[in-house]
Formats: C-alpha cells, sequence, structure tokens
C-alpha cells in the first residue's frame, strides 16, 4: 500500500524521487522520505504530504545520483517522524524502504534486542534493516548474501529497496507479495511499486515476480532468486502515455477519471466486440472456455468496489447463463476452510491486480484444483500471473482513491463475460445476446449525455453537503449499484452511508427515516418498478427526503421524489453502468463542498497489498 521509487545512474537522484513520491502518493500519505547517497548517506523523512516533506528538504544537501524513496500508509506504527520510511539500521551500514508487512518481525525484534540492538521505531521495516546488518556483520558476507539471508528468515509480504553504505554503487530490490517494477534508462535505473514514476523517463520495464532479488547498478541488473538461482530478466513495454496520469485541467483525478468512462468502457470493449456488433470476441478467455461453459458453480472474489462489481456479475451470470454464482469477500473466502471443486471457475477481480486478501484466495482456489480467471487492470500485475487465464479491462492509470472507472470497467467486462458464455451455453438466444451487445456499445454515448447533468448534481449536493447520514436503495440489478453509490460517499465525504436491497428497508432501516434523512432510491424502469415506487411512498410517508436515480422521461417517480437523477433508457442489466454515474458526481461534490480530499481520502490506500 505505501510507494517506493528509487534511482541510479548519472543524473541527480532527488527530483526523480520527489515527483516519483508525487505520482505515488495515492498508494500512501501518513509521511514520505527519502535517502540520498553522495559518499555519505542523507535521510530526510516527515510526517504528512509529500509536500511537507519538500519544505522540510528546501535548505538541505540533496546532491546524490543513488535515491531510495517512499510514502507510507501506516500498519505497524503510528504517522510519526520516526516511524517514516527510510529506515537506516544501527550502525549505519543498511538503509531501507518497504512496502508490506513482516508477520514474525516481533520474533525477529527479540532475538535482536537479546544481541544488543536497539530501536528508535515502532516498524517491521527497521527490525528487517538490522536483521540484514546483523547477518552482514556478524557473517562477513556481501550485502547482496545479507539481504537473501535475512529474506529467508522473514515471514510476510515485502516489496523492498535497500543500500549498503559499504557498496555504495548498487541499489537490492527484492518483492514477495507487494510489487516492484524497474525501469530501464541509458544507463541507469528507476525502481517503483507501480509505472506511474517511471513512465516519463522510459516506457521498457521488468516487473519483479515473488521471491525475485534484484541487484542494480547503473549499468547493469542481475536478477536471481532468494535462493540464489539466476534468472534471466523479461523486458516488457509500457502502453501507458504520460497525459494518463496527469489532471489535464480537472480539478481533481476522481472528476477527471468519472468523465474518462465514455473512453475507458470503449476501450474495453473495443477488439473484443464484432464490427457488426454480431459477436464478443474473449481472446484471454479462448483456452477456458470449454471449463466455463461446462462449469456447475462460479465463484467470484473480490474486495470493495470490485466485490460490487462481483455482485452485478453474479446477476448477470446467472441471468444469461444459468449458472450458479457465488461472490465473496477475497479477506474471507481463505479463513473461513471453502468448499471448492475442481470443475469451479473462480474469477477475481482486482483494479491493481496486487490485492493481497484476493491473491491469497487465488492461491487457495488453485490448490484445490479449480480454474482461476482474472479481471484485472493492471498489465503486468501479480494477479494476471497467478491466474489460469483472464480479462485486462483497459480502464487506464486510475489515480484516485475512490474507484470509478475502473468499476465500470469490471462491470463491462463482466457483462461481456457473460453474454458470450450465455449465447455458447444456448440459454441467451441470437437476439437477445445482439442486444446486449448493441446496448453496450451505446453506453459511452449515454454516458457523455448524463454527465452533461452535472451541473444539476452539483446544485443537488449543495443542499444535503451537511447531512450526517444516507440510505441507499435498488432491486436486482441495481442492489449492488445502491453499495457502490453509499461505499464512494463513505470514502470521501466522511458522510456514514448504507446501501440495502429496496425491499429490505421495511426489516429495520425504515426505523431510521425521518425528515433528515435522505435516502438515494435506484429506480430505473424494470419488472420490479411498481414495487421500487411503492417503496418510495413508503419513505415519503416519513417524511424521508427522496433522491431518485430515474429512466430519462419518468413521470411518476418525479412526481414523488424531492429530486430525480435522469439517465437514459437501457436494458436493465445494462442499467448499473449508467445508474452509477450520477452517484459517483453527488458524492464527488459533496466531498468538495465539505473541503474533504477527494483523491487521498483519510485513512485510505489505492492498492491494498497488505492483509
Amino acid at each position: 500500500m505505501c510507494g517506493i521509487v528509487a534511482y541510479i545512474g548519472n543524473k541527480e537522484a532527488y527530483p526523480i524521487l520527489i515527483n516519483g513520491l508525487k505520482r505515488l502518493e495515492y498508494r500512501g500519505y501518513d509521511s514520505a522520505g527519502i535517502a540520498l547517497f553522495n559518499g555519505k548517506t542523507n535521510i530526510f523523512k516527515r510526517k504528512g504530504k509529500v509536500s511537507d516533506l519538500e519544505d522540510f528538504i528546501a535548505d538541505k544537501d540533496i546532491t546524490g545520483k543513488i535515491g531510495i524513496g517512499h510514502t507510507r500508509w501506516a500498519t505497524h506504527g503510528e504517522p510519526n517522524n520516526e516511524n517514516a520510511h527510510p529506515h537506516s539500521s544501527q550502525e549505519g551500514k543498511f538503509v531501507v524502504i518497504h512496502n508490506g508487512i513482516i508477520e514474525n518481525y516481533s520474533r525477529l525484534k527479540r532475538r535482536l534486542i537479546s544481541r544488543g540492538y536497539k530501536f528508535k521505531s515502532e516498524t517491521d521495516t527497521e527490525v528487517l534493516a538490522n536483521l540484514i546488518e546483523y547477518i552482514y556483520i556478524k557473517g562477513k558476507v556481501s550485502a547482496e548474501i545479507a539481504v537473501r539471508l535475512a529474506l529467508s528468515k522473514v515471514v510476510g509480504a515485502y516489496g523492498l529497496v535497500i543500500i549498503c553504505k559499504d557498496e555504495p554503487d548498487k541499489l537490492i530490490a527484492a518483492r514477495k507479495g507487494s510489487p516492484l517494477v524497474i525501469g530501464i534508462g541509458e544507463g541507469e535505473y528507476y525502481v517503483a511499486s507501480d509505472a506511474t514514476p517511471i513512465i516519463e523517463y522510459t516506457k521498457s520495464v521488468i516487473y519483479l515476480n515473488n521471491d525475485n532479488v534484484a541487484i542494480i547498478r547503473k549499468d547493469e541488473l542481475t536478477l536471481k532468486t532468494v535462493m540464489n538461482d539466476m534468472l534471466e530478466p523479461e523486458i516488457q513495454e509500457l502502453t501507458m502515455d504520460i497525459g494518463e496520469i496527469e489532471k489535464n485541467g480537472y480539478e481533481h483525478f476522481m472528476l477527471k477519471e468519472i468523465f474518462e468512462q465514455p473512453r475507458s468502457i470503449t476501450d474495453t470493449f473495443r477488439g473484443r466486440i464484432a464490427l457488426d456488433h454480431s459477436e464478443i470476441r474473449l481472446g484471454g478467455l479462448l483456452d477456458v472456455m470449454p471449463k466455463l461453459e461446462q462449469a456447475k458453480r462460479i465463484i467470484i472474489i473480490a474486495c470493495g468496489t470490485s466485490w460490487h462489481a462481483g455482485l452485478v456479475g453474479e446477476y448477470l451470470i446467472e441471468e444469461f447463463a444459468r449458472i450458479p454464482v457465488e461472490v465473496e469477500y477475497g479477506s474471507e473466502f481463505r479463513y473461513r476452510h471453502p468448499i471448492i471443486y475442481k470443475d469451479d471457475i473462480v474469477i477475481a477481480i482486482s483494479q491493481s491486480g496486487e490485492t493481497a486478501d484476493t491473491l491469497a484466495a487465488i492461491n487457495l482456489a488453485k490448490e484445490a484444483g479449480a480454474t482461476v480467471i482474472g479481471v484485472c487492470n493492471v498489465v503486468g500485475s501479480s494477479i494476471p500471473r497467478e491466474t489460469h487465464a483472464g480479462v485486462y479491462t483497459h480502464a487506464g492509470p486510475e489515480i484516485g482513491v475512490a474507484s470509478t472507472k475502473a468499476f465500470t470497467a469490471q462491470v463491462t467486462v463482466i457483462t461481456m463475460i457473460a453474454a458470450q458464455l450465455g449465447y455458447k451455453r444456448g440459454t441467451l438466444s441470437k437476439s437477445e445476446y445482439r442486444n446486449i451487445i448493441k446496448e453496450l456499445v451505446d453506453v459511452p454515448q449515454k454516458i457523455t449525455k448524463t454527465l452533461k447533468s452535472n451541473n444539476l448534481f452539483h446544485k443537488i449536493a449543495e443542499l444535503y453537503k451537511d447531512k450526517t447520514n444516507f440510505i441507499y436503495l435498488g432491486r436486482g440489478y441495481l442492489f449492488p449499484v445502491a453499495l457502490e453509490g453509499a461505499l464512494k460517499l463513505k470514502e470521501i465525504s466522511y458522510i456514514h452511508a448504507e446501501g440495502y436491497p429496496a425491499a429490505e428497508m421495511k426489516h429495520g432501516p425504515i426505523a431510521l427515516i425521518d425528515q433528515n434523512m435522505p435516502v438515494v432510491v435506484i429506480a430505473t424502469k424494470d419488472e420490479s418498478y411498481e414495487k421500487i415506487v411503492s417503496n418510495i411512498q413508503e419513505v415519503k410517508a416519513r417524511k424521508g427526503i427522496v433522491i431518485a436515480v430515474v429512466t430519462e422521461g419518468d413521470t411518476i417517480i418525479k412526481g414523488m421524489a424531492d429530486h430525480v437523477l435522469e439517465v437514459p433508457e437501457s436494458h436493465k442489466a445494462i442499467a448499473p453502468l449508467l445508474t452509477v454515474i450520477p452517484l459517483q458526481l453527488l458524492s464527488y461534490h459533496i466531498a468538495v463542498m465539505r473541503g474533504c480530499n477527494v483523491d487521498q481520502p483519510r485513512n485510505l490506500a489505492k492498492s491494498v497489498t497488505v492483509e
């Protein structure tokens, strides 16, 4: 969840590091720090944002052509200057930055204390720095060997970059569970948690795999395993553009990413839907499609917003393909001794492709013999490499911590999977299949039309920005949208909000409704329309405030609700892609009006790489 950036080469490292930390701040923003080597190691770190670190460093010596930087999402130890990274070992031999968690750090710390080591911070990272140093001094071995031996004693996840004071011509990078990518320049190398700090310097990269250790000099890279087996680096080309990680005139990344959804959805189905809209072709599933067609059960595993996309997937696959679907939280799945059969299909959904709980669930499913499919946004991330097959979402980089375009891209992919599977199984007729494809292709222009109502969403947000509680209601395909709308409001505005199936309101939540309670009802026209009209009447009878997302031209709910947010008419299965847009914008505007940092909401980080 933390952000790592490092450089070794012929340039001054500081501008590269500080710019990289700004790019990575969405991964953690509790504290930030850098270490620069110019004959001696200078470490600067500060609680707070990268800008606080910049202010602190303003009058310091920032020369050096080797350096490492870190922006932190706190796990062990509260956010403060002492717990900020980089961490130096007791004798100053090693400086370490770390993303992940060392699970056995307490036991290792006790052993080091018994050998005379003292600790300045509460972090597991300082324990690792001292463990490496202890092995280095006691064993009289090289820095590389000390690192590899230390890692063989570690239980947990890590993405590491290490400087050794005695061997100042190299960086050592290691990965297990937490992502690291190495950018290749001319006589220089860059290391980062993801490609965002690298893209402006090079497009040639190496993604480290689990248990990889890279020894990096400015003109040479050696790749090994922790057990000292030599590896041949696989060089890949980045496809993203620098413009994708800039705000391009928008006030916030979140707003930019909301408005990018017509393009991101188009990019997700482009090349996968025939030009005449007659069929869907998902090349990434070609090898596993026979198993999919014969599946007796599909399990969808995800966390957070991706879990909501999975719930939409449950409705889609069960209706189109008539295969039972279970949707599981990755964090719960692995700990409840799940029953997994060899003919099960497991679909893992993750924006980052690095979600620790989802990865652990994938490994559990693979051990049981199930076929695992990944739906992911980040090329080269762990989930695509750990799964048997998969489909990329092509949403492009998502910098805002609260997911928007990744959600609609995931739902787009799941819709294509469900429709293709239903047609191949004969449970979706040719005409129905083509109609779903046409409806999907029409989504971008319908979202564009909805976005034109942004000023209306802004005005409604202004009326309710000071409310402390919201309820979101939806039925069928729109129940997961209610959950997602509530999550967005919670994440970025810090207003308590809950999503419910509309019919469940009478089973408890109705007790909360009064003249101060806004109720957001997602109520586009489908077979349950009359039922949700009744739910709205029940809210109004108790003086509740109703904000309704309705089909364009709806007159019945418009006459009942306090406010209506219209979306173009669509097939009920496509409605989640349209109805979530007003909810994203409503949450965004409320958060901005409340003075919240919408791109970096408190206590959250973009990629949850720890359990």
